[in-house]
């Protein structure tokens, strides 16, 4: 008798759902991350090189 009730309760119990949510949320957002870094990643190198050749070609004038 007490396994079944405690059958009914488990099933009626709604705690761990919440939890499952989030983690699915959290994953999702972590999984766009990725993703929007990967895709904008290489466009970041490419103006960085541009940047510290810019630099390096400058020329810096003393008085």
């Amino acid at each position: 008798m007490k396994l079944i009730k405690f059958a009914m309760n488990f099933s009626r119990d709604e705690d761990g759902a919440v939890t499952v949510d989030w983690v699915v949320l959290t994953a999702a957002i972590v999984g766009l991350g990725i993703a929007v870094l990967a895709s904008v990643s290489g466009g970041t190198t490419g103006l960085a090189n541009k940047i510290s050749s810019n630099l390096t070609a400058m020329e810096v004038s003393t008085y």
